[in-house]
């Protein structure tokens, strides 16, 4: 190659790199404009219909906007690695929701309460799945929406479980569905079971996946109920970090002679990590509660704006293919996760 084809060749190459970058960066704002407007969609239904929490809006408002048009071909293209890196945020704010403090005060008999019903529920959950052949990834996100935190924990765990949007909405929609009946039961079934107001709020902080379903339904027995309740919630919110690293490692464990040129995700991913970090730091007691409140709205907006993302990945129909076994699944999950934990409150007595 000549001097004057070398000159020539470098001004080629760099005006197809500067042309490149021009036209990443309109995709990127029509992916960063759709996110909001479907963020503030899911906002403005949380407000009219509360019951339904804003990352479930989000889900099915996404679901609406990538099925009927309304969303152009370069948001749609902007979505996906948009949704990832909003994820992964907002999973780190979420350690911001838990201290080590206030599970400490739970003592050791509620928090084994919790650690027991968590992993038998999610490992019993995985076995029905396969045994109705949902697939080891779907089973496992039904498993750790019901075991842990609802779509917080599924969108966390997608990665590590190989799932993808369609597993992804196929467990937002039965946490969603059980969650909002195990909220409307519970307070029910209280009085019956003779439960005292403290009883009461550690089975529904174990058994109920959603927060503010869990907040939904202690509030019928008044502060002293919800603060307990939401306690013993975020407990099982921790332990989203050491499950996610557990199936990340056994991933990399099934697959040692994985070639070196594939890529790989991390040992223990850094999002992993990184909740943690923000679980210890809440633990210092450092933050004042308006920087908290601040730290909230937005991991709130992360993960509604990735969550709308992954709707708008997937196709409804392929959700209504097998819905029984599905429901199957999901009924028996909720029926060990309520269960087990009311066990083991008549378990550890007054």
């Amino acid at each position: 190659m000549t001097a004057v084809e070398a000159v020539h060749h470098n001004e080629v190459g760099g005006t197809d790199a500067q042309s490149m970058a021009e036209n990443a960066r309109p995709t990127l704002w029509a992916g960063l404009v759709a996110a909001a407007l479907g963020l503030g969609a899911a906002m403005l239904a949380h407000h009219f219909v509360p019951a339904v929490g804003v990352l479930t809006w989000a889900v099915g408002l996404g679901m609406v906007a990538g099925n009927t048009g309304l969303l152009p071909a370069p948001a749609r293209e902007a979505l996906g690695p948009l949704t990832k890196r909003l994820l992964r945020m907002g999973i780190v704010l979420l350690g911001f929701s838990v201290s080590f403090g206030a599970i400490a005060g739970l003592g050791l008999g509620t928090i084994g309460l919790v650690l027991v019903t968590l992993l038998i529920t999610l490992l019993l959950t995985l076995w029905l799945g396969q045994r109705m052949r949902l697939g080891t990834a779907r089973s496992l996100l039904i498993g750790t929406g019901f075991a842990i935190c609802g779509a917080s924990a599924i969108a966390a765990m997608q990665d590590a479980a190989g799932a993808d949007e369609e597993d992804v909405a196929v467990g937002v929609a039965m946490v969603t569905l059980f969650g909002t009946v195990a909220m409307v039961l519970l307070p029910l079934l209280a009085h019956p079971l003779g439960l005292s107001d403290a009883e009461f709020g550690i089975w529904a902080g174990a058994s109920i996946q959603e927060v503010g379903q869990v907040v939904a339904a202690a509030g019928a027995g008044g502060a002293a109920v919800v603060a307990v309740a939401v306690v013993v919630k975020l407990t099982r919110v921790l332990l989203l970090a050491p499950v996610v690293a557990a199936v990340s490692v056994r991933g990399r464990m099934a697959d040692p002679h994985r070639s070196a040129a594939d890529k790989r995700p991390p040992l223990v991913p850094l999002f992993v990590l990184g909740f943690l970090a923000c679980v210890a730091f809440r633990s210092t007691g450092v933050l004042p509660a308006g920087a908290l409140d601040v730290i909230s709205q937005v991991q709130v907006v992360a993960l509604g704006a990735a969550l709308f993302g992954m709707g708008a990945g997937v196709r409804i129909s392929a959700l209504y293919r097998r819905s029984g076994p599905v429901l199957i699944v999901a009924t028996l999950s909720t029926l060990i996760v309520m269960g087990l934990s009311l066990a083991g409150i008549f378990l550890l007595g007054p």
